[in-house]
């Protein structure tokens, strides 16, 4: 109920007890005769009558005390009802629900019709009946609340299932597992929630949503077990054939270093054997790297060996360099020829240097022939035979037309037609400027 609502029903039950004359009396307050007078008498016997619409009423005795007391006793038994009353108005405006409510006003309707007790009975009856009009509107209220609230549980349920289904209807073989276990099962604690929690569903809706849940975890639960299924079977493979291969790296120890060129192409073989799941994998590999690591071991020593009796032929190319690289300041390309191929003579037969040195001294030779080779490249640009025949040819033809423009702008300035010599001069200007571009 909103609170809008809530507040104009207080409203108007506050107007219909005002109306009801529902002062309440003070439970537990000393009470004269004169304020009782309207309610209530005590006859010379001691009994106690409440008077109403319709008469008095013998309510009862109150033996060996005064009129005041007896009056006094009963007016309290009155305040009771009408304390009990007043807590059913205050439920009420509290949004109580309408059954309990009216199963309330009921009670208490009987319970003052025959109350032994002095006071305003029909102003308890007045507040009664207007309790009573008020259940009605509670009802239909609640009724519409308790309608909306169950189709908003529709709603929820509707919105878990359709994600269960989207989830069902997922490729399994491109799901995120792990995430997607995650979420069923929070989309199975909402669904227990809301049944634990939120309002109780019409049988037939409630169980076509559930019916189409289960559906939806058995089909995702059944695709789960399948993948996972598939995936077992293709790590057995893959771990059989990396076990193989382990074999077979392992085999290679006693030929030390000369198996490194074997143990690569094994190496090869195992990147394309695929993955046999995480901590699988790392052990398998973790065995198969150890067989390695004892051929490139055996390797190192048998390379730290050599280098070292390399290094006298790495101090021979080192001094050949220094001569070699004098080189790069000569610019006869037939001299630079001659003197680098007997540089590379040389270079040949000192032969091999230390490994962490070939590199940089091949760099620097390289730097040389590459100087020899652009002065050989820039002389056959000047002396190419068909180059220059071209150029020559060319040259000949500006020539021949540079001679014919000036006759024919001579001829126009003498014959004084001023739009044929500046078309004369403009031609001859190119052609001169074509002649200087190719050397003429």
């Amino acid at each position: 109920m909103t609170s809008g609502a809530a507040r104009e029903r207080c409203n108007r039950l506050d107007a219909v007890i005002a109306a009801a004359g529902g002062i309440r009396p003070r439970q537990g307050e000393a009470v004269t005769d004169s304020e009782q007078q309207p309610w209530g008498r005590v006859d010379e016997t001691g009994t106690v009558f409440v008077r109403t619409a319709d008469g008095e009423r013998e309510v009862g005795q109150y033996p060996d005390a005064t009129p005041e007391e007896a009056l006094a006793y009963f007016e309290r038994k009155y305040a009771d009802l009408a304390g009990q009353v007043g807590l059913l108005e205050q439920r009420v405006r509290r949004g109580a629900p309408a059954a309990d409510v009216a199963k309330a006003v009921a009670s208490l309707r009987e319970s003052v019709a025959a109350a032994k007790a002095v006071g305003d009975l029909e102003s308890l009856a007045r507040r009664l009946e207007a309790l009573s009009g008020t259940t009605k509107e509670l009802t239909e209220q609640q009724q519409a609340e308790a309608k909306a609230a169950i189709g908003e549980a529709i709603a929820q349920r509707t919105r878990i299932v359709e994600r269960a289904e989207s989830l069902a209807a997922q490729d399994p073989a491109k799901t995120q597992w792990k995430q997607a276990t995650a979420e069923l099962d929070a989309l199975f604690a909402s669904w227990q929630q809301h049944q634990q929690e939120g309002p109780r569903l019409p049988k037939n809706e409630a169980n076509e949503l559930w019916k189409r849940f289960r559906t939806a975890r058995s089909t995702i639960e059944q695709h789960r077990k399948a993948f996972f299924a598939e995936l077992d079977a293709a790590h057995r493979d893959v771990r059989a054939r990396k076990q193989r291969l382990i074999e077979r790296a392992e085999a290679l120890a006693p030929r030390g270093a000369d198996a490194v060129a074997d143990y690569r192409s094994l190496l090869d073989e195992w990147k394309q054997a695929g993955r046999a799941g995480k901590k699988v994998d790392d052990a398998l590999w973790a065995r198969f790297k150890a067989a390695g690591d004892v051929l490139f071991q055996a390797k190192a020593e048998v390379d730290a060996k050599e280098d070292e009796e390399y290094r006298a032929n790495l101090t021979e190319k080192l001094a050949l360099l220094e001569e070699a690289e004098k080189l790069l300041a000569e610019t006869d390309p037939k001299a630079a020829r001659a003197a680098l191929n007997r540089i590379q003579r040389r270079w040949d037969d000192i032969g091999r240097v230390p490994r962490d040195q070939v590199r940089p001294v091949e760099d620097r030779l390289r730097k040389v022939e590459t100087h020899v080779r652009s002065l050989e490249d820039q002389q056959w640009e000047r002396e190419d035979p068909e180059k220059k025949a071209r150029s020559e040819g060319m040259l000949g033809q500006l020539q021949d037309a540079i001679a014919k423009l000036e006759s024919e702008l001579a001829a126009a300035e003498t014959a004084g037609d001023r739009r044929a010599a500046d078309a004369a001069r403009e031609a001859l200007d190119a052609r001169r400027a074509w002649l200087k571009a190719v050397g003429g």
